[in-house]
This record gives structure tokens, C-alpha cells and sequence, in this order.
């Protein structure tokens, strides 16, 4: 792979739209501007997995709630003047030709035509914003040119329950990409995608009741064949629309077989699991590998400082400040403030864009008061947590919305900047 054209490969980023599966979490941002990890955003992982591929041309497509994606970018990713490499934010934008929203993934490309066409580039890597995972790139690239193919897919196994929310693909043994079929419900659409299983072993190892190959929604794309097809049709959908018409009209569609950690963070319920996960002695994602790192923003912020605490499992960002807390398998971000006698259990605490260690008008500080037991719950940024709180979902209610906080599959969300009062028991 030495020689590979990866100076060659412009980047498309989708930024998504609303991001209403993860509200009250995309409230006030993006969704690839959510937190995770303690200290990261989510947008970090697939531009890191582009520059650990040494790809340097990227290019971010969104629309809704920008300001704090579009800072973190600024401030986070600045690359050598002297290299061709760039990363540019794309915003939805209303033209004589265009006075929509972006419609689709693919709609949301050809929205950025004008721009995209400036980029040079052989092939455009596309790639979503919000999954958790790590891929040399250049190993997708490397298949896309052995097999001649003019679109290649990512492709993830997947057991039967699971495939009502992926693209499914049928491929033959040289994997080529014969039949796909978007989030199939009945079992007479999806039957006949099964794959055998010595199919799957001779591309992942030892069976493991994977019987399906889902799309992992990335692409890599011939340039010609992707312009073409956005500038002659109205298709809105890369997995909708695009991928069949391809195979149907005959176009050299292969898949890149991927076996390893990948998770669509597409929902309150996974991004709380993949984030607890982290925590795990052998996380599956692994943020601790020199090798190939994960990238963000350098905020030279102090070392945490933990005073008398019990701390099991759990991750502890920078510039912490805790006091005699007990804390299991729980993430903790950057600059969070923790009083005395805290319990906090299964738990993901954002943290502060900043330090505030004034007492507010109502008795509060910026943080999470003394005596406050918080169980299964996601605290988001500049949240004041009052004294003598309980936020344990004592009636376990599954769904539920309210002034100062939501429920979502039985995890208790209290959303950016909002104040839980002293004595609030949920």
C-alpha cells in the first residue's frame, strides 16, 4: 500500500440532519459536535481515521445547529500551510438553483456540487459523522483499485435481528455486490441475502451467528461515476436510491469487507452504551493505541485533582476537580466539578466548557452539588446539579419529556445548561 493515491481521495463528511434520535443531546449542536469519551466529539473519529490513512482533503456537509461544530473544527484541526491538506465546513445554503434543506445523504452532496467540483480529486471517500470505529483507509482504497470497482461499499456482519436498521447486500464470492436492499422488515425480502456460512468464514474468520452483510454507509466513490449520477437524477439517498441503481445498471460495485469495532451512534440508547464500554479494562474501542490515535481539540487544561474518592472502571478527563466521591463505570468530562458524597454509577458526566466556581443567585454551583446520587443518567455540558439530588428514574419510567430534563429508554438526559434544583428526586 506503499504507493497508494490517498493525495487523490477527496473526503465528504455528513454531518446528518436534526439529530432528533439523540435530542435533548443535539438541543443546542450538531450531531457530530456530541461529546464523547470524556473529551472528544464525535465528528473527531472519522477525521481521525482519515489522517492516521494519510488523507488530508476534507470537506464536512451539515445544516443544523453549526456554531459548536464549526468551533471545534477552528480550534482543533489546523494542518501545515505548506501541505495540500484542508479541512472545510460545508453549511446547507439556499441558491438560485437550490432553495431546500438537504433532502438526503446523497442530496446533501449534490447541494455541495459546486464546491465539491473545485476539490481535485480521483475518488471521493464518503463517511458519516456519528459512527464509532477505526479503518485505515487506505485499505478500503486499496480494495476499490484491486477490484477495478467504480463504488465500493464498507461492510459489517450482522446478526438477523439487527438488519431492519442497516442497507442489506448480497455479494458473490469475488465480492461483487449483486443485490441490496435498504432496512428490509419481512423475512421473505431479506431471506434470500443470507449468507452462507462458509462465505462468511473465508472473509471473517470463525462463524459467530452473523448471517447478514450490512452496509456501514461509507463509500468510496469513482469521482466520474458519482458526479454523474447527482447531476443527472434527483436521487435524494445513497442507500435508498444510489447503491441499487448502480447494481442495476451494472456499474462495478464491491465490498470492503471490516470485522472490527464499528457502532452506529445514532441513538441515546447506543451512544450511552459505547460510551460506558469505553470504561471496560478491554474496551473493544481503544482509545489508548499510539499507533492510531484519535484527535482533538489541545486545550492545555490541568491534570484532575481527586480528593479521597472511590473510582472503579471509569474514565476521569482533564482539568477535574472531585472531592470524596464514589464513581463506578462512568465517564467523566473535562472540567467537571464534583462536591462531597456523590454517588454516581453507570453514569456520563460532560463535564464544562469552562470553570465557574461562583455560587448563583439560587445557591448553586456549576457542577454537581454534595450528597447527589446519579444512576444510568447522561448530565450534559454547563449543567448545574443541585445538593441532595437523586436522579435514579425511581418510578422507571421508559419515555418521558420535561422542563428541565428527558427520558429515553429509561436513561434520565439533562440536557445543556440546565439547572436541576436542590432535593430533586427522579
Amino acid at each position: 500500500m506503499a504507493h497508494l493515491p490517498v493525495n487523490e481521495v477527496l473526503t465528504v463528511i455528513l454531518g446528518g440532519g436534526r439529530g432528533t434520535r439523540l435530542f435533548p443531546l443535539t438541543k443546542l449542536r450538531s450531531k457530530p459536535a456530541v461529546p464523547l469519551g470524556g473529551k472528544y466529539r464525535l465528528i473527531d473519529i472519522p477525521i481521525s481515521n482519515c489522517i492516521n490513512s494519510g488523507i488530508r482533503k476534507i470537506v464536512i456537509l451539515s445544516q443544523f445547529n453549526m456554531a459548536s461544530l464549526n468551533k471545534h473544527i477552528y480550534e482543533a484541526y489546523k494542518f501545515d500551510q505548506y501541505s495540500r491538506g484542508f479541512i472545510e465546513l460545508l453549511a446547507a445554503e439556499q441558491t438560485l438553483e437550490n432553495l431546500d434543506w438537504f433532502q438526503g445523504t446523497a442530496d446533501a452532496v449534490r447541494k455541495q456540487l459546486i464546491h465539491l467540483k473545485r476539490r481535485p480529486g480521483k475518488y471521493i471517500l464518503i463517511l458519516s459523522g456519528d459512527h464509532l470505529y477505526k479503518m485505515n483507509y487506505r485499505e478500503f482504497l486499496q480494495t476499490h483499485i484491486d477490484k477495478q470497482s467504480e463504488l465500493t461499499i464498507g461492510v459489517q456482519p450482522v446478526k438477523e435481528e439487527q438488519i431492519s436498521e442497516f442497507g442489506i447486500m448480497q455479494v458473490n464470492s469475488d465480492s461483487k455486490v449483486t443485490g441490496f436492499i435498504e432496512k428490509p422488515k419481512e423475512k421473505s425480502l431479506y431471506e434470500p441475502f443470507r449468507v452462507k456460512r462458509e462465505l462468511f468464514e473465508k472473509q471473517f474468520g470463525p462463524y459467530e451467528g452473523k448471517d447478514f452483510l450490512a452496509s456501514m454507509g461509507i463509500y468510496i466513490f469513482n469521482r466520474d461515476l458519482l458526479l454523474d449520477i447527482l447531476e443527472k437524477t434527483n436521487l435524494i439517498d445513497f442507500g435508498k436510491d444510489i447503491i441499487p441503481r448502480c447494481i442495476t445498471n451494472e456499474k462495478e460495485v464491491y465490498g470492503h469487507y471490516f470485522n472490527g469495532y464499528w457502532e452506529d451512534i445514532g441513538t441515546i440508547k447506543a451512544f450511552f452504551e459505547a460510551n460506558l464500554a469505553l470504561t471496560e479494562p478491554k474496551a473493544h474501542f481503544k482509545l489508548y493505541d499510539v499507533n492510531f490515535p484519535v484527535y482533538t481539540n489541545s486545550r492545555y487544561l490541568p491534570a484532575s485533582k481527586v480528593h479521597d474518592c472511590i473510582i472503579k472502571n471509569s474514565i476521569i478527563s482533564d482539568g477535574c476537580i472531585i472531592f470524596k466521591a464514589s464513581i463506578e463505570r462512568s465517564v467523566i468530562g473535562i472540567r467537571s466539578f464534583i462536591e462531597p458524597e456523590c454517588e454516581i454509577k453507570n453514569a456520563i458526566i460532560m463535564g464544562s466548557d469552562y470553570y465557574d466556581f461562583e455560587v448563583r443567585t439560587d445557591g448553586q454551583l456549576l457542577g454537581i452539588g454534595e450528597n447527589t446520587v446519579i444512576h444510568n443518567c447522561i448530565i450534559d455540558k454547563n449543567v448545574c446539579v443541585g445538593k441532595n439530588v437523586k436522579l435514579i428514574n425511581k418510578d422507571n419510567v421508559q419515555e418521558g419529556d420535561r422542563e428541565n430534563f428527558y427520558i429515553r429508554d429509561g436513561i434520565i438526559v439533562v440536557p445543556k445548561h440546565a439547572v436541576i434544583p436542590h432535593n430533586t428526586i427522579i
